[in-house]
């Protein structure tokens, strides 16, 4: 009998090790926080801890509606924290569970081996843009929260002159990519994920060109413990180093 007892526990062990390496959740966030290292920092955790990650992104006018009702059922969710205060006055969030990710800002974005010009000052910034060319960026008709903060940015004073044109077809960067025009402002993570492109700068702080964003674990979520993990990783020093090399500074940075 003794035997027989330490058999069962031995398979009850082998069978929770076997259950915790199947654990899997999904992560889901727009464009802003996607492209700051998610893909790379789920691959990174999965490897250290076993547990199956997926990360996919989804566009601001679509993702708080997938969150609460899609399928797969979503675990984490990285948003803006606009967004992130409305699913929690819904309580759609387990408690406590949010933690302040980090913040992406708009930057100006020049074919590889162009000019870099001061943009410093906002009275700068508007100098190089009025004197730079063609400047595009995304469309602010697609519900694109990056698009309309540039849009607003260009229609203030300041900017009266320079000569914009908003892509139909992809990203501003997407489209200077295609020679569209001379210059592009874009979140300075997508920049970055273009090789052909170089990020002359970020546009200065006061124009409030930038979003802030949140990770918390979704009400919804089948998996909480290990999404309450995932969430934890994201605020150690190895996915800060990460996220800031994609173009997001990390809150309290």
């Amino acid at each position: 009998m003794r035997r027989y007892s330490l058999s069962l526990a031995a398979a009850a062990f082998l069978i929770s090790i076997a259950s915790a390496k199947a654990v899997e959740i999904n992560v889901l966030a727009p464009g802003v926080a996607f492209n700051a290292g998610l893909p790379a920092l789920a691959d990174a955790y999965t490897k250290k801890t076993g547990v199956q990650v997926n990360v996919k992104s989804d566009g601001m006018s679509a993702i708080v509606g997938h969150i609460k009702t899609g399928t797969p059922i979503v675990d984490v969710m990285v948003l803006p924290v606009a967004f992130m205060d409305g699913m929690e006055a819904e309580g759609g969030l387990k408690p406590g569970s949010r933690v302040e990710l980090g913040r992406v800002s708009v930057g100006l974005a020049v074919p590889k081996g162009g000019p870099h010009p001061d943009i410093s000052t906002v009275a700068k910034l508007a100098a190089a843009l009025k004197s730079g060319g063609t400047v595009l960026y995304s469309d602010p008709a697609t519900g694109s929260m990056e698009a309309r903060i540039i849009n607003d940015m260009l229609h203030r004073p300041e900017f009266a002159g320079v000569k914009s044109k908003i892509s139909t077809k992809g990203e501003g960067g997407e489209a200077l990519v295609r020679g569209e025009g001379q210059m592009a402002l874009q979140l300075a993570c997508e920049v970055l994920n273009h090789p052909e492109l170089e990020l002359v700068g970020l546009v200065p702080s006061q124009l409030r060109t930038f979003i802030d964003t949140a990770a918390a674990v979704s009400g919804r979520s089948e998996a909480p413990d290990a999404a309450q993990a995932f969430v934890a990783y994201l605020k150690t020093p190895e996915a800060a180093i990460l996220m800031k090399s994609k173009g997001m500074t990390p809150a309290g940075k």
